[in-house]
């Protein structure tokens, strides 16, 4: 009885310490500053309004879905993942670096992924995900199934990618009406997210952080180009500065270092991301 209070003691000293309990990581596919700021996405506005943000953070080169995602997921840029190509491709097996969500379930911690392109199964690696999905290319399917689990589970490290707005660019344009309404529904689906935190009651524990992995120009993306390379980087919730700007260079895999360091665990030495910290109190 005594050794079973200590260690629960230990568990609920370990949580208090945390910056945050749950970290949840929402990235818009395509998401071009630019276009995000004239779509109609009052949820996402909303947000930054309240959290930290910068309109100007970096994707890696080549600055395409797969090789960014890698980078944001495992902190760590192309040239150490070594993940180069941007589809599903069985042969080329699962990534071989440690992923966020690895380092994650090393400490306990319940774990989740849900994405809108089967690319994302490179990253499934066994033992590292409690949960893993790619229920749908649309968002607001997406959001459905992870709102599910969140409220159910109340996982401590959860990412979700909405796929509409790169699918709208590739066919209609970079800012194109229907790329603007495709953002306006993936903001739908953000407040799909936000309202299945609020209701497992993690809210002011949780820490959301919203970014890209590219934007975009024409109908393509992949140059060094500021269109295809900028991308936001938005952080909401638990000890984030309200209304504050961020002003230091954030990278796109800067993203898994602040969530290892939102939930009290240390970032590898050897990696390239650094945590976020001027976003937080």
């Amino acid at each position: 009885m005594l050794v079973a209070l200590l260690c629960l003691l230990c568990v609920l000293g370990a949580k208090a310490e945390r910056r945050a309990n749950h970290v949840f990581i929402i990235s818009f596919d395509g998401g071009k500053p630019a276009v995000i700021q004239r779509s109609p996405m009052p949820v996402l506005m909303n947000l930054l309004k309240q959290g930290a943000g910068t309109w100007t953070a970096q994707t890696i080169s080549p600055s395409v879905t797969l090789p960014s995602h890698t980078s944001m997921l495992t902190g760590v840029s192309p040239k150490v993942h070594k993940v180069l190509w941007n589809d599903w491709q069985p042969e080329k097996g699962l990534v071989t670096v440690p992923t966020v969500f690895g380092i994650a379930k090393q400490k306990g911690l319940i774990t989740a992924l849900y994405a809108g392109k089967p690319k994302f199964k490179h990253l499934n690696i066994p033992g590292t995900l409690d949960s893993f999905g790619i229920p749908s290319y649309s968002a607001k399917r997406v959001a459905k199934v992870a709102a599910q689990y969140i409220v159910e589970k109340k996982p401590n490290l959860c990412f979700i990618h909405f796929a509409d707005s790169d699918g709208a660019g590739h066919k209609n344009g970079w800012g194109s009406p229907e790329q603007v309404q495709a953002f306006a529904d993936e903001d739908v689906a953000l407040n799909t997210v936000i309202t299945a935190i609020q209701q497992a009651g993690i809210a002011k524990e949780s820490v959301v952080i919203l970014s890209a992995d590219h934007g975009g120009h024409d109908k393509t993306h992949g140059s060094k180009s500021p269109e295809d390379m900028n991308i936001p980087w938005i952080a909401w919730g638990s000890r984030v500065k309200p209304g504050f700007t961020i002003t230091a260079p954030v990278t796109t895999y800067d993203t898994a270092a602040t969530a290892l360091w939102l939930l009290d665990i240390p970032v590898p030495a050897k990696w390239d991301g650094k945590p976020v910290t001027s976003a937080f109190k």
